[in-house]
Parts: structure tokens; sequence; C-alpha cells
């Protein structure tokens, strides 16, 4: 999905009168909250109630007041509050003890001192939605801040009984809901466009909130992230169904937005451990610290196929051939979701960008972008060939949710010229993916992905868009700021006739069953007991394993690696100690940014940790005179999405730029970088260099100089698993996820091309020891065909390459005839 700035998520929203309408006619609250009574004199105390009270019918509810002084001292005079119920759903007698009362605070009194008054319900025989009490608080010894109620909870439905199937709960509910009601369950918004006004979620009935890349509460602890998403939930909870949140969240890394969190290698990284054991406990791992925030679901993970290196997204695909995707994509879903969606350890995925996103056209991208959002266009033969394998597999492993690429199909089959935005591809959607592969699950809209929907229209998302999406098949819409908008426009649509109720139905019940899957109806708030595991020593040996299987050797002469630990180290280059640089994008902001991002460690202190004698020079301007190795680590700078486009938009717009823009992306080094590999290389008897980047760096003409090459990929907060590669403690196992072109002028070359020649290909890595099962015939015609300043053969490639796929397929023993037939004879 898409983010935006920092400045945007903090907009709050605006309250309309039409949405007041809306919500009144479709009695999605139970409660007209009293308004806030304040001290008719000046006060330097405020007394203040939380929203919410729940209470279990029958019970006494206890309501909790709060004192508090400006300066945080003890009160200088005394404040009385006078309390009373008011009218709310709830009836009088009937339902609860009528009452009122007052609460006194004497001067000298702490500031945060609390006292509570008494609500007493009365029971009922018979089952009941929800019903409110409303409490008036007065005071003109103070000001009053906060309009609580009492929430006697719905009790002796069916839905809430979890003994049934969750089939007969979701019936049960459904027909118990207003459309409305249901239309808000269709909605989504953004964490920062309902903290100023949270209330907004009972009065819309909101089926879910989100988090945006760098979208945090004020304080980035996991205390705080659950307070934050319990204070949304229990405004959902206010409604008379007490249809609970789901939270969403971009972990596609790890909990990226969290400080502290552990952060994987990116999704290109992961493709080159080839590796889905690992790959599902990583996930697992993910799933763990980020629902122990509050969160039960992410949108991940992409199971795209990259097919243009220069596409900005490159490092969020697993690779470029489907068969990687689809084991790697299975894992990772397995690895989300566990056995039980009811775990705290386990999150609802999210497979992405459905379907074409990573081979689209270049030159076809949305706006500014050259290929991100663009055009795939491509036969149906293709799509099904190479796009949508990841997603069989994605759904064969019990994904919960898809979300639609913001792209665009424009069939070949038919002739160029008539594309079609994912989000308005019924065909697709409701087709292949719904009625043809039986997905039961809900399709999550992207960041207002329909507002792309010709035509295009300043008042997005129009009543056409919606309308189209909605029939296309998409279930639930991430709509971050125009939620009011698009939950009046469906309503309207809906009973004009222009989508069927039936439609609507489908969607809701499809989303109420994952939420009933989950165990959010029974326990909808936090569960925080795993929160001391976010970023602890055992996760990150999990991360750190990753990242090592990560670390592909592209070339090795005269064995410069591994490294001895007792040679004296030359190391340089930008992204050698710079953590935000390894994490890449996603990580801590949408666009992520180079320096102190997160908690981890850098590549350079895992080298230091390693070896004694370590001389650092970013720039290589210190002498290298005495050093035996040089090893030097360049790349790229963070990016996400089209931003990093090569030849795309150059973004400037996190608190870390101040407004300079950032470097423009290329597949080819940097002239910085350039020159401290040629500086270190041309000086230092060993040179080793590390090429930290979100897809492959060409550096043909430099590759005779440079004994050894690593792809490090961007391998996230645990630095000093490129270290365990680099010094034997752990060997080199990777294998190129994609290939590596020779040509920055000419950087698309993939498995399978007819005239497939890049300088080292699919499948590609060396290992600095152990072989096994077809290993042997691997690393032989490995060490045959390497060329130290040429890189690889096109027969070599083509053999290594679809060998590769053979072992992906399961057709091992094909796989060896293809390597046995390349040996030199």
């Amino acid at each position: 999905m898409s983010a935006i700035s920092g400045a945007a998520q903090h907009y709050r929203v605006r309250r309309t009168p039409a949405l007041i309408a809306v919500a009144a006619l479709a009695a999605t609250t139970l409660f007209a909250l009293p308004q806030t009574t304040r001290a008719t004199t000046p006060a330097d105390a405020v007394v203040s109630a939380g929203p919410v009270t729940f209470v279990d019918d029958g019970d006494t509810a206890t309501v909790t007041v709060t004192v508090e002084s400006a300066d945080d001292a003890a009160l200088a005079a005394p404040v009385s509050v006078d309390w009373s119920t008011g009218s709310g759903t709830a009836t009088a007698d009937a339902d609860y003890v009528a009452g009122s009362g007052t609460l006194e605070f004497p001067a000298g009194t702490p500031s945060g001192t609390v006292r509570t008054l008494h609500v007493t319900t009365r029971a009922s025989e018979a089952g009941e939605t929800a019903e409110t009490v409303p409490v008036t608080l007065r005071s003109r010894d103070a000001e009053v801040s906060g309009r609580p109620a009492v929430v006697v909870r719905a009790h002796g439905l069916p839905y809430l009984d979890p003994r049934l199937s969750t089939k007969k709960r979701v019936a049960d509910l459904l027909k118990r809901m207003t459309l409305a009601e249901k239309v808000g369950q269709m909605t989504q918004a953004e964490r920062g466009n309902v903290t100023g006004d949270p209330a907004v979620i009972a009065e819309l009935g909101l089926g879910s909130v989100l988090s945006g890349g760098g979208s945090t509460p004020a304080e980035n602890t996991p205390e705080a992230w659950a307070d934050a998403v319990d204070g949304f939930q229990t405004q959902a909870l206010a409604t008379r169904l007490q249809i609970p949140l789901i939270y969403g969240v971009d972990s596609v890394h790890g909990h990226g937005n969290l400080n502290g969190a552990t952060i994987l290698p990116h999704n290109i990284g992961l493709g080159a451990t080839r590796d889905p054991l690992l790959v599902a406990r990583a996930e697992r791992m993910v799933a763990t610290e980020t629902r122990a925030t509050g969160i039960p679901w992410t949108f991940a993970p992409c199971v795209c196929v990259v097919r243009d290196d220069r596409w900005g997204r490159t490092y969020e695909s697993f690779g470029e051939h489907p068969a990687l995707a689809s084991v790697l994509g299975a894992a990772a879903v397995a690895g989300f979701q566990g056995k039980d969606l009811e775990s705290n350890r386990s999150v609802l995925a999210t497979a992405k960008h459905f379907v074409g996103d990573g081979d689209t056209t270049f030159g076809t991208g949305e706006g500014d972008y050259t290929i991100d959002q663009g055009i795939t266009q491509q036969s149906r033969r293709h799509v099904e060939k190479v796009d949508l394998p990841p997603y069989a597999a994605a759904l064969r492993a019990g994904v919960g949710s898809v979300m639609p690429s913001f792209s665009s199909i424009d069939w070949t089959d038919d002739g160029l010229g008539n594309p079609v935005k994912m989000h308005a591809n019924r065909e697709l959607i409701t087709g292949w993916l719904k009625q043809k592969q039986g997905f039961d699950g809900f399709v999550i809209s992207d960041w207002q992905g329909i507002h792309q929907i010709p035509p295009l229209a300043d008042d997005s998302p129009t009543t056409g868009q919606i309308v189209t999406s909605v029939n296309a098949g998409v279930d639930m819409f991430m709509e971050p700021s125009q939620f009011e908008r698009f939950h009046t426009r469906l309503v309207a649509a809906v009973r004009d006739g222009q989508v069927k109720e039936a439609r609507i139905d489908d969607a809701v019940s499809r989303i109420l069953t994952a939420k009933f899957e989950l165990g959010l109806f029974e326990e909808p708030f936090a569960d925080r007991s795993h929160a001391d595991e976010i970023g602890s020593a055992g996760h990150r040996a999990i991360a750190r394993e990753a990242v090592a299987k990560s670390q592909v050797l592209l070339k090795n002469n005269r064995r410069a690696l591994p490294l001895d630990e007792d040679e004296s180290i030359y190391v340089a280059g930008r992204n050698a100690d710079d953590l935000g640089n390894q994490a890449g994008g996603w990580t801590g902001t949408w666009q992520g940014f180079s320096g102190d991002v997160t908690e981890g460690t850098t590549i350079l202190e895992g080298i230091r940790a390693a070896a004694d004698d370590v001389t650092f020079s970013e720039d290589a301007s210190a002498p290298t005179d005495g050093a035996d190795v040089g090893v030097v680590v360049v790349g790229e700078t963070p990016y996400a999405e089209g931003f990093g486009d090569v030849g795309g938009p150059e973004w400037a717009w996190d608190p870390a730029d101040g407004g300079v823009p950032r470097e423009e992306k290329s597949m080819s080094l940097q002239p910085g970088d350039a020159a401290v590999v040629d500086k270190v290389c041309a000086e230092i008897p060993t040179c080793v260099v590390l090429v930290v980047s979100g897809r492959p760096q060409v550096l043909t003409e430099r590759l005779g100089s440079i004994d050894a090459l690593v792809a490090s990929w961007l391998p996230g907060t645990e630095g000093a698993g490129v270290a365990d590669v680099l010094f034997g403690d752990r060997k080199f196992t990777g294998r190129l996820p994609v290939s590596w072109p020779r040509s920055a002028d000419d950087p698309v070359v993939n498995v399978g091309d007819r005239d497939y020649d890049p300088l080292f290909p699919f499948g590609w890595g060396l290992t600095t020891g152990g072989r096994g099962h077809h290993g042997d015939l691997r690393a032989t015609l490995q060490d045959a065909a390497l060329d130290p300043a040429d890189g690889v053969s096109p027969a070599a490639s083509r053999a290594i390459a679809t060998s590769d796929v053979a072992v992906l397929e399961g057709r091992t023993s094909h796989a060896r005839e293809i390597l046995a037939a390349a040996l030199p004879k």
C-alpha cells in the first residue's frame, strides 16, 4: 500500500452535517453523547472521565473521575463535581437505576486523584444489543473534559455465542445490521484522521482503522501502540452491536512503524535465502511483535513477481520467477497466520498487490512515476503463467485477505489501448479470485486506490468509482481521510439500486468472518503478554540468521572471503554504518530515512565485534596504509514505491530530509560510491565490496578490480548477520532471487528470456564451504563458468537459472540433468 506525508497523517477529521445526519439516520451509535460542560469562571483544574465504562447486564458500573491541576500541583481550592445519569438507549428503572450525586476534591488534593461513581444495571431476561447510560458531569470549580457513558454489553444473542459455528454467528449478526452499519464495516480510516475525534468511529460504525507508513502514537512504544488501538476499539464497542475493529499495519519486514521492533531483510533478501521454513519462522516472529501492540492484521506479504528491477518496489518482491514467489509467499502466509488466528502470535495476512504490479511496462507509471502503478501489458496466458501462481499458492496457504494493485491490466489478446485498473477489474477479482479460486476471505483496497478509477475527479471517491469497485468485488475500502464521503455515497448508491444489497452482504460477511476467526469478539482488546519479546535477543537472532542466509556471494577471487579476524581491516562506504540505509523503506516512515531510524546493529558494528583491528572512513579519505583487506559497503539510500522508480520523482518530505530531494534512483552505483570502490580497491591488496540495495546495482566495469562481491540486499536491523558470513561463522548459502544485469542501459533480464545474458544469473551464489544434493554439480559449474572480469557466460547462466527453477518446482532430478549437461567436457 501507499502512505502519506507526516503532515497529512495528522489531519483532523472535519465533522460535517451530512455525517451527523447519516449517523443518526442509520442508528449506528447507541447514544447522543452529552456536551462537555465548562467552568463559568477561570479555573486551573480539569475534571475528566474516560469515554466508556463497560458493564455486564445486571452488574454495577464503576466510573472513574479524575482531577488534575494545570501545573500538576495540589489543588489550591476545593473542586465539587455534580454527576447524574442521562437519557440514552437504556431505559431508567427497567434497565438501570437512575442516579446522581456529588464528588468532592478538597483543597490540597494531589493532581491526578481519582473518585468513583456507580451506576447499577438491572438484569434482563432476554438477549439484547448493547445499551447506554450517558453520565453528565458539571462543575463550577473546574473545567470538565470528556463525555462519559456506561455501556451495558450486548448479551444473550446467537452471534455472541462462541460455541456456534462462524457461519451461523455471521448470519445472525448480519440480519441484525442496518445498511449504514454494513457499509461502516466496509470502511477503513487512517489513525491520524480519527485520533483527534475518535467518536467518529462509533458514529459511522467503522470496521477498521490502519496506520500508514510513519503513522504512530505520540509515544512510539509498544504500550502506547496498544493503548491507542484499545482506545479506538473502545469506540467501536460503544455501538449497539459491539462489532470490534480490525486494525491493520504494514508489517512488511517487521513492525516497521514501531521503534525498537525487530526488522528483517526485505523480501528480496528473504528470496535469496531459498529457505521457506526460515521465512515462516521469521514472519511468525513479526506476527508476535505486531499482535503484542494490539494489531491483528498485516498488509503483507507482497507476492508480486518483479520483472523490471527499475521498479521502486523491487525489494518487496521475493524474486523474478513465480515459483520462488509462490514457495516463499505461502511460507510467509503460514508464518503470519499460524494454525490458529486467535493465537496472540498470529495476524491476518494480506497477499498483495493483486495482480501484475511487478510486471508493469516502464514508462506507463501513474503520474510522475515511471513504472509503479503502471500498466501490465501482457496476454492472459502470460499473466496466468507468471503473475497469478503466487496468489494461488497464498490461497492454498489460507491467506485471509487480498489487496488489489494500483496498476492496470491491458490485455494484448484484444490489442492495447483499453487498460482496466485492478481496483475495477471484476474479471480478476470476482471471476478468477473469488469464483474460480474459491477465495472466501475479503479484498481490501489499497490507499485511496479507487480514486484512480476513471474518470478522475476532485471529489474522489465519486459514486461512480465506489460503485465500480464494489461491484468488481472489493470488500473493504482504505479511505484514510475520505471515509465519511465514502460511507455516505455508498449508502446512497445502494438505496438508489446501483449496488445490490446482496453484494454488500457478501462483503460484510467476509469481513465479519475474519473478525470472528481472529477471536476479536471474545478478546477485542490488546493482548500484551508478548510485548517484552519485541526486539528481544531471541527475535533478533532469527533476523540475524535471515540476514546471514540472504547474503549472496557473487565473486570470491583468490578466496578473499572469509576474512581472518586477525587481519587489519579498512572499512569504507556510506552504507557501512547507517542503520537507515540498510533497513530501507517502510522503516520508521513510509519512505524510510538514513541514520538512526530505529534500534539495531550496523554492518560496521558487526565487523568491529568480529575483528580487533578495524579502521572506518566513510568516504575513504583516511589513509589506507597497512590494511590487509578493504571492505567497501555501498549501494542505495531508502525509498519506497514510485519514489524509488528509476527516473521517477525524488522524495524530500521526511523530517530528516529537511526539504532536500533525495538522490535520483539508478541501477548504477552513485558517483560517490563508485569513487570509494575505485580508491579502496586500487590501494588495498584485497578488496571486498558489499552492495546494500533493494535491487541489483550495475558495476560490470569494476568487476575485475573487485576480489569479492556480495549482494547484501537490505538486511534490516541485524547487521551482525553480514559479519557472520564475512568472517566464516556462517557459510555463504544465498542465491540470487533476480538476475543481475550487465548494463544499466538494458537492465531488464529474467530467467527464460530468449537472449538470456546477465552478469550473474538467477540462482547464482557461491559458497564458502559445504556442498550437497546437486550442489556439487552446481558449484563445479559456477567455478568453471565465472570470468573474474566478465561475469558468467550465457550458456552457463541459462543452465544455472533453469536448474534453480527446476529445484523450486520440485524437479530436482531434472535440475541435476541440466547442470551435468552444461559442465565442461
